[in-house]
């Protein structure tokens, strides 16, 4: 009886009876829209609408959903090796991802260790940054992180995180962290003169920092010359640098990763999301060679003691391969220019509109702010989504931003229709 209760409600309605969403509100916030399948660059909800996924479903399906090229390199593992424990074993997904990834990660990475997600991931690079110190004997207890910054939402990751609506119920356990401004161009003497000053206050172990943009932060930009300032200082203070290219790693701006774009090289490297290309869950943290002496020795206790069941999964390792053999080809980065080129015309359009303020790109990703009276409309970003859906497609505005990081395969009478879309919500608000 209850089976067949549950046939006659809706997707959505059954979603609510168990369901507990991320990032969700659930007393103010609408039913969740089923999605039936995704193809390319299309979601297909469960009344055969379909929207254009403007956004590679946060960052990672950058090769589209469901690509074959990858989906049959999965299959064929499956049939082969699915999961064994890392700990104490080893397998040629892996071990192969590794060779590949350190031929493209910026200067100096040699090793990598497995986890799950991106918080873990940034969770284990502030673990490498603390225990480095602490293996070393140093009494270095303290992280720096950019004000706005957003890495996770494990413990460690929301300690260095600045978003308070994130972590409000937690603070009080956080590990200690000193924040800075980000480098606009003209505030970069100023604030080497504050990080100096914290430094001489602090015992700093490490320094965390989404390179180039902040994503959550609605895809703040920052300077390029002043990052590359404070990255220096923490060179000459031993101060590790920990690049959270969870976001913008893999080709979103414009570069393999954001930090090839900085001379000044991080010292650990964390990664997820496009890293499988959205087909499958894991993360990496790499790191130099410096890094790992720390943590090599004949004492046990100087080990990095972190481990999660499904590290190194040998099906997301071989996602994460095919993921790889795809950024590096030639019709790839080709596609990456492409679209940068588009949002640059795009952006060019759009500079002098009364609605829209500091619109900026880079590489993929679009962003700009919606200049009008929030109160008029309420929960703006709501109406934005709304509105977006309504127009078959996939964006989701971070408050009045609007911002676009499509698929790299996206074609251009679809990114036509994005760019359509968002010129129609400038006359609608």
């Amino acid at each position: 009886m209850r089976d067949i209760e549950l046939k006659e409600l809706s997707l959505a309605e059954r979603d609510k009876k168990h369901l507990w969403h991320p990032l969700t509100q659930h007393k103010l916030s609408p039913e969740m829209l089923p999605i039936k399948k995704a193809s390319g660059c299309l979601l297909t909800d469960d009344n055969g609408k379909n929207y254009i996924d403007a956004i590679s479903s946060w960052y990672t399906a950058v090769y589209g959903h469901c690509n074959k090229f990858i989906t049959s390199r999965v299959a064929e593992q499956m049939q082969n090796l699915d999961q064994v424990v890392f700990s104490g074993f080893t397998h040629e997904p892996a071990i192969k991802l590794s060779e590949e990834l350190v031929r493209i990660l910026p200067e100096g990475q040699q090793k990598l260790f497995f986890n799950d997600n991106g918080s873990t991931a940034t969770e284990i690079g502030i673990k490498m940054a603390l225990q480095y110190h602490h293996n070393l004997g140093n009494d270095r207890k303290v992280m720096l992180a950019f004000e706005e910054g957003f890495h996770g939402d494990t413990f460690g990751a929301m300690s260095v995180s600045g978003l308070s609506v994130y972590n409000g119920a937690f603070e009080d356990h956080f590990i200690k962290v000193k924040r800075i401004p980000v480098p606009t161009g003209e505030n970069n003497q100023e604030l080497i003169e504050i990080l100096n000053r914290i430094i001489s206050e602090n015992s700093i172990a490490g320094f965390i920092y989404e390179p180039l943009v902040q994503g959550a932060a609605a895809m703040k930009f920052h300077d390029p010359s002043g990052l590359n300032e404070i990255l220096r200082v923490c060179t000459e203070n031993d101060i590790i640098k920990v690049a959270d290219e969870v976001m913008t790693g893999f080709g979103k701006t414009g570069t393999f990763f954001a930090s090839d774009q900085i001379e000044e090289k991080p010292d650990v490297v964390c990664m997820s999301k496009a890293l499988t290309a959205g087909l499958l869950p894991m993360g990496l943290t790499s790191c130099s060679k410096k890094i790992y002496d720390a943590f090599y020795s004949d004492d046990i206790a100087k080990g990095l003691f972190h481990g999660h069941t499904y590290t190194a999964n040998p099906l997301a390792c071989t996602a994460a391969l095919a993921a790889v053999e795809l950024l590096v080809s030639e019709e790839m980065q080709e596609n990456i220019q492409r679209i940068s080129h588009l949002n640059t015309e795009f952006c060019e359009k759009l500079k002098d509109h009364s609605k829209v303020k500091n619109i900026r790109s880079k590489g993929v990703i679009m962003a700009f702010e919606l200049d009008v009276k929030m109160e008029r409309y309420g929960n703006l970003r709501n109406q934005l989504f709304k509105f977006f859906m309504d127009k078959g497609v996939f964006l989701r505005p971070l408050g009045n931003t609007i911002y676009i990081v499509p698929p790299y395969i996206i074609s251009n009478e679809e990114i036509e229709r994005v760019y359509s879309v968002i010129e129609d919500s400038l006359a609608a608000f």
